[in-house]
């Protein structure tokens, strides 16, 4: 067996025989986040959960413009891989409070939130806890957000279209597209103040 640029040779012995339907590996793959929008949120409603009131907390949008330097910065795994994703819990002053990277976001905000609960510092409802994503804003990451009562979603990349009905039936603010000086907002702009 040879190994070359993650290309692995394998040479049987002679003779030897390989049932290659029984060794077949099959996945279906989709792009699409598998969930019905209009299901999906009378399920959250169904949970309990409720819209977070109107204009409350506030941030500035200086400490916004800092968020992805910060988080950029505090990547130490990604330095190491180049390949993960990290979710971070930030304080309105912009303030890193907790930092966590995988492979997949939805797994680096598993860990971020497992970790504040497994604390006891879960944010009440009315907290003023800012999350950021260093990748796009799915259904699952305002869905984890919401349940985690974080009412400011940050990001680097776009939200899908899914998102922007959880923010905008939960009166979460959304944010994306953080790059530097810039970013877009997407619903709940009474959050953020100059």
């Amino acid at each position: 067996m040879s190994n070359t640029f993650n290309i692995v040779t394998v040479h049987l012995r002679p003779g030897a025989t390989v049932d290659a339907a029984r060794i077949q590996r099959n996945f279906y793959t989709t792009s699409s986040c598998g969930v019905c929008g209009k299901a999906s949120l009378e399920a959250l409603e169904i949970q309990g959960c409720t819209p977070f009131p109107a204009g409350t907390p506030q941030v500035s949008a200086r400490v916004i413009r800092g968020l992805d330097a910060t988080l950029r910065r505090q990547q130490a795994l990604f330095d190491k891989t180049g390949g993960l994703h990290a979710a971070a819990l930030f304080d309105l002053n912009g303030r890193l409070v907790s930092l966590h990277e995988d492979v997949g976001r939805h797994n680096a905000l598993d860990k971020l939130v497992g970790k504040q609960f497994l604390e006891g510092h879960v944010e009440t409802r009315h907290g003023a806890s800012l999350l950021m994503v260093s990748g796009r804003t799915s259904f699952e990451i305002m869905q984890k957000a919401l349940m985690a009562g974080i009412p400011i979603v940050v990001a680097v990349g776009a939200p899908s279209s899914l998102a922007v009905e959880v923010a905008q039936a939960f009166n979460i603010t959304l944010i994306g597209f953080l790059r530097g000086e810039s970013f877009n907002i997407y619903v709940g702009e009474s959050r953020v103040v100059s």
